[in-house]
């Protein structure tokens, strides 16, 4: 999908007025929204849910997007939004954290009852726990008001990648997308070796159960391990160290005598 975004438009979020999109009057509708020239089709169009109660930013958001081909469906309460998610799922939730009569961490409970769709949280607070807490409860993404629309952009790219390439695995906030063989922690990705994968891939199929060393060896090696061989456990502390190293703390389970287990950390 080509973008027509220009990196010089204002910021999302800003008290205090924010700018006017810059979409041409004669291709938008009476509503804000740009049109289509006429004839134009855009195949497989994705539709968004934005959940969102101020109308100045939704209707920037809703010209930003539907510019670059998205079909945008507006509601301006939690309720409406149940109601639109329940009669017409989409593609992909926008969500304002600070709606007037449901909380936002409770709409995106409730979506995530009604399938994985991706969600992206719209906060205007920064701060660690909240955030935390948000992507435990069930959302994907999350921006920081004010916000540039070029980087909604990119993030909503992202996640319609990660929602069509096939299983996705997720334990608390580590996301592991097998068939793409990706892994990510709140959204940022986490390089790893093809060994690390696979024993992430093994321990995540079935989370809390312990695998022992030799059906570690199994799956990566394909053969048993050798008398006295550590090889497991050091590509599980390899493991360990850049789960570490990416703030995923408390995901590897070690059960002295018997193997490896992941797990949703305590919070």
């Amino acid at each position: 999908m080509a973008e027509k975004h220009n990196p010089t438009r204002p910021m999302v979020g800003v008290t205090g007025g924010q700018a006017e999109t810059r979409t041409p009057a004669h291709t938008r509708t009476p509503q804000g929204r740009p049109k289509n020239r006429p004839g134009e089709v855009i195949p497989n169009r994705k539709r968004i849910l934005l959940i969102e109660d101020d109308a100045e930013i939704a209707r920037l958001l809703e010209a930003e997007l539907g510019e670059v081909g998205y079909e945008v469906d507006w509601a301006p309460s939690g309720m409406q939004g149940l109601v639109k998610l329940r009669e017409s799922p989409p593609n992909l939730i926008i969500l304002d954290l600070g709606l007037p009569d449901i909380d936002g961490a409770e709409i995106a409970r409730r979506a995530k009852q009604n399938g994985d769709l991706p969600i992206i949280v719209l906060t205007a607070t920064d701060a660690v726990e909240r955030k935390v807490q948000l992507l435990l409860g069930g959302a994907d993404d999350y921006l920081t008001k004010p916000f540039h629309p070029a980087e909604l952009l990119a993030r909503i790219q992202v996640q319609l990648r990660k929602s069509e390439g096939g299983e996705v695995r997720r334990v608390g906030a580590l996301e592991i997308a097998v068939e793409a063989r990706r892994v990510t922690h709140e959204g940022k990705e986490i390089s790893l070796s093809p060994k690390e994968f696979a024993l992430l891939e093994l321990l995540s199929s079935r989370p809390g159960r312990v695998f022992s060393r030799d059906e570690i060896a199994r799956h990566i090696w394909g053969h048993p391990l050798e008398s006295n061989s550590n090889v497991v456990d050091v590509h599980v502390a390899n493991l360990r160290a850049k789960l570490r190293d990416a703030g995923a703390y408390g995901y590897l389970r070690t059960v002295r005598g018997v193997g490896y287990a992941l797990r949703q950390p305590k919070t």
